[in-house]
């Protein structure tokens, strides 16, 4: 019987990081789960992959199709790098600030690896996809019902829960017409006060989990400064038994679900209830024009 690939990704707000906490995660599958593993970094900073690749940046689909003439020009050896645990690395790449769409970068290296077998023999693709669901390009892995598992990463902060929210909405407009579902919440933590209560909570009126709480350790920064995760840099870290246990609630994971979004007034008021906000005039002083 054939091995059912999952497709993956990996949402949040901008900053909260979401690729240092996938690849943290995806190095612990590849090797203490032994899944084989393919990365589709979907951000035009074409970062999604150096932790991996031990390297400051990867050639993106978009460069190399540009320097060849045309995406056609191009072999999967091209663009595929193997990484730390045999993960197989790709940047999707886009334009330059302020020129074109960056989500057609998205578009067209995931049709590109489709159309040439890339996925055939890996257990897992993740999309690594920058910040929040707004511009179309972005919500591609979603829109097309090729992410099928989404994760949000995110904290106890007030706009990483309103991206956190945002996003749940977006992956509720296309849940019926495909088989996109929320995986989870997964709490990369800021310290925040009662941020596992918050989040918990967050989770539950979206119709989630937090999959996992990753607590604050500047091992994570110092593995970064190396270019590498925390299981490469310092495998006996405690901070790499967290990413193990995200790894494994993730590969065992069959709690799939449809979100149910909240308002911003609720979200608002959540926020209050836990003390994240002093009071309402607070909140509503953070929307009014000075």
């Amino acid at each position: 019987m054939t091995k059912k690939l999952r497709q993956i990704a990996f949402y949040g707000k901008g900053g909260i990081g979401k690729s240092t906490t996938s690849q943290n995660t995806l190095a612990q599958l590849a090797v203490n789960f032994g899944q084989r593993i393919m990365i589709v970094g979907c951000d035009p900073k074409a970062d999604s992959t150096r932790l991996i690749l031990n390297t400051k940046a990867q050639q993106a689909v978009l460069d190399l199709a540009a320097k060849r003439g045309s995406v056609d020009n191009l072999e999967l050896a091209d663009v595929i790098a193997p990484g730390f645990g045999s993960i197989l690395c790709v940047e999707s790449g886009g334009p330059e600030p302020g020129v074109g769409c960056a989500g057609r970068g998205i578009i067209t290296s995931i049709n590109f690896l489709e159309e040439n077998g890339a996925y055939e023999n890996v257990d897992f693709v993740s999309y690594d996809v920058l910040g929040d669901v707004v511009c179309g390009g972005f919500a591609m892995p979603i829109r097309e019902n090729k992410a099928q598992e989404i994760y949000i990463v995110c904290s106890g902060e007030m706009m990483a829960m309103y991206a956190a929210n945002n996003i749940a909405r977006g992956i509720l407009k296309y849940a019926h017409s495909g088989g996109v579902r929320l995986g989870g919440l997964i709490c990369n933590s800021r310290n925040v006060d009662r941020e596992h209560e918050l989040i918990s909570e967050l989770a539950r009126r979206l119709n989630t989990k937090m999959i996992h709480f990753v607590p604050r350790n500047n091992v994570v920064q110092h593995a970064e400064l190396r270019r590498m995760t925390v299981t490469q840099y310092n495998p006996e870290h405690p901070q790499a038994e967290e990413y193990r246990q995200l790894a494994e609630k993730i590969y065992h994971n069959d709690k799939l679900t449809i979100p149910t979004p909240i308002s911003m007034d609720e979200l608002e008021q959540l926020l209050i209830e836990f003390g994240v906000v002093e009071d309402e005039e607070k909140v509503l002083q953070t929307q009014t024009p000075q």
